[in-house]
């Protein structure tokens, strides 16, 4: 697993084998032998390399993060943890980056021999595998048994009209007058937003002018003035140009999780970056 991790990583049987120290027939070898016990191609050959398949990319995550808890354990054995170096893997949704980020600023200006790979996504990565080592997740508390999950924050959500939208339509007086105003909404069918209770009763379909399971482009029609939408408060309270309609109600917090895999937890490089991201949060 080793030589076709090496590989995989370079690109090149050359390279893997200029690395390891061994012949290039040494280092096909081992691929031949690991593909043969696991019934599947692991790479694909052409002119300016091995490229990993399905099956090597699983192999790659899994042999990085075996050879992270490799270092870890040589950390420890030597009396020191250990180096924080290469790349450290974070997933979290596009919307929370901004929050995020200026923590991972502060992370790498004290491991500059790190790189960080931020993976934009809604979807849930496999820690298990090593496809992200620190993960954001929002809505119920993850309950994978072999994650390590930490609260991270409540997002509040309010109901926002841009200024020019307000100019034009003014805003809602009463409960009664929503219908009388457009509306810009996100909503997705598998996973209801904590609000979407709220506009099925107070709002009526012919009064939602956009609809978007993306939460970016509910966003920049807020921005737009296409209408009323959600908005989180702690990015609205940094804009002039955001009315509010309606303050943030109890139910309309949806909690953000920090989730990390209990393989990798206590190595070095997990702790430091959560340490920065903790201490972000209790800052703001």
């Amino acid at each position: 697993m080793k030589t076709a991790y090496h590989v995989a990583r370079l690109g090149t049987v050359s390279a893997a084998a200029d690395l390891l120290g061994v012949h290039r027939a040494t280092v096909i070898r081992h691929i031949d032998t690991l593909e043969a016990e696991l019934g599947a191609r692991v790479f694909l050959r052409n002119k300016t390399g091995y490229v990993p398949t399905e099956v090597g990319l699983d192999l790659l995550r899994v042999a990085q993060a075996t050879e992270e808890q490799f270092d870890q354990l040589a950390g420890r054995t030597r009396g020191r943890s250990a180096a924080i170096t290469g790349d450290l893997i974070v997933t979290a949704h596009e919307r929370i980056a901004p929050l995020l980020l200026p923590a991972l600023q502060r992370f790498q200006d004290e491991n500059k021999n790190t790189v960080i790979r931020f993976v934009a996504t809604p979807a849930v990565l496999k820690l298990e595998y090593g496809e992200a080592h620190v993960a954001i997740r929002s809505g119920p508390k993850p309950d994978q048994p072999d994650n390590v999950v930490q609260p991270y924050l409540d997002l509040k959500l309010g109901l926002y009209a841009h200024a020019t939208y307000a100019a034009r339509h003014g805003v809602p007086k009463s409960q009664g007058d929503y219908r009388n105003h457009r509306f810009v909404c996100w909503e997705q069918d598998k996973t209801p937003f904590p609000f979407t209770g709220w506009l099925r009763k107070n709002v009526p379909e012919t009064s939602k002018v956009l609809i978007s399971a993306n939460q970016d482009v509910a966003y920049q029609a807020l921005l737009a003035g296409m209408g009323i939408g959600f908005h989180p408060e702690i990015y609205a309270q940094k804009r002039t140009d955001l009315v509010e309609v309606l303050a943030p109600q109890p139910d309309w917090v949806v909690p953000f999780w920090l989730v990390t895999h209990t393989d990798l937890h206590r190595s070095a490089k997990v702790q430091a970056v959560l340490k920065f991201i903790k201490n972000d949060r209790f800052s703001r």
